[in-house]
């Protein structure tokens, strides 16, 4: 017998996600595979879409070529492009694509002796204020660009600040900001992570670039489960029951004795700690379903362990199945009672075994 903490993972969901980003903003789509797909599985998230995927987008090329290695042949853009121009033949004899942010990469690019030309995505810094060209230096880097042999054809994109907060006005800036410095380029665009897919149709173009959407998560606070094809959560983290005990009103529950219980109280241990990713700070009351039946957690996490109320749910037990996040239990929800998001909760999901299933269907969206 193994431990029982399982992170399902759906692969039937994750491509329902990628299809939806599609039909919603249109055009072409890189799938965002960066950090091992999100704590998914890059190469098993890959594999499901390869027939459908217009290509992908990850960190650097040590994730690319791990793709490469698994027979992924679309296209697969380097977020953070380049880092020494010692990596330009690699990136070249895999065929990959690279973002350019900054003005070392343009010289680089330009003075490389490469045997084929690269596509090129040009990042602007729409203020942001991380990564990209200044705006007063954005068009000339693309004329350089334009018609040098090392490069075969290049996308313009942009990355959003506060596209998950729809009361802001600071992404309609960027999008006009962004649209000001390109006036009369003539070139494929790109600007629209998870959140402008969701809430910002003035940022759709050419390619969306989603992300945390693809993994089943809204990243617009609220919004969750309001769209008319809703997103479909792709893990589903399970663990078991493996001891029960009650104590008495006015007795502490682990470390800390931060929960003293109120009432007599029926406490589940849950095989799931924060080594396996779930948060430690996450605060007694944070939802978890146990049975199908919803309860929440009491004191506070460990390594390897938490603790649940039993008290309300008298049929469970020993072995009784718990969903720490999934269909009945929002990422988001739990992230939120953490005080975090749900990308790092995903990202951070480990030691748990996985179990990859995937039920084919031809959906129509």
């Amino acid at each position: 017998m193994s431990r029982p903490a399982v992170a399902h993972i759906r692969l039937d969901a994750f491509r329902h996600n990628y299809r939806l980003a599609k039909k919603m903003h249109g055009g072409r789509a890189l799938a965002v595979i960066k950090a091992n797909a999100y704590g998914h599985g890059a190469v098993q998230c890959a594999l499901a879409i390869a027939d459908e995927a217009d290509g992908y987008a990850v960190a650097a090329i040590e994730e690319a070529l791990s793709l490469r290695a698994a027979g992924i042949t679309a296209p697969i853009l380097l977020l953070e492009g380049f880092f020494e121009a010692a990596e330009l033949p690699e990136i070249v004899a895999h065929n990959l694509w690279v973002v350019i942010h900054h003005l070392w990469q343009v010289e680089a690019l330009m003075a490389a002796q490469l045997r084929t030309p690269l596509t090129v995505w040009l990042k602007m810094d729409s203020d942001m204020h991380r990564v990209g060209l200044a705006t007063d230096e954005y068009r000339r880097v693309y004329e350089r660009l334009q018609g040098h042999p090392n490069v075969a054809d290049i996308i313009l994109m942009s990355h959003f600040a506060r596209a998950d907060e729809l009361d802001s006005c600071y992404t309609s800036r960027q999008i006009h900001t962004f649209h000001t410095a390109i006036a009369g380029i003539n070139a494929s665009i790109s600007l629209s992570n998870s959140a402008a897919v969701l809430g910002w149709p003035d940022a759709y173009a050419d390619w969306a670039r989603p992300g945390i959407m693809l993994y089943g998560a809204n990243p617009i606070a609220g919004q969750e489960g309001q769209l008319n094809m809703p997103l479909r959560p792709v893990m589903q983290l399970t663990s078991a029951v493996i001891s029960v005990r009650t104590v008495s009103m006015g007795e502490a529950v682990g470390y800390g004795g931060v929960f003293v219980a109120d009432r007599t109280t029926r406490v589940g241990v849950v095989a799931c700690g924060y080594a396996d990713g779930y948060p430690r700070v996450a605060p007694s009351g944070t939802p978890v379903a146990v049975d199908g039946k919803l309860t929440c957690v009491i004191g506070r996490v460990s390594m390897d362990m938490l603790m649940v109320d039993l008290t309300d749910l008298p049929e469970t037990g020993l072995g009784s199945r718990v969903e720490l996040w999934g269909d009945q239990v929002s990422v988001n929800e739990v992230a939120r009672r953490a005080g975090t998001i749900a990308y790092e909760l995903l990202c951070n999901v480990k030691r748990v075994r996985f179990v990859y299933t995937d039920t084919p269907t031809e959906e129509k969206l």
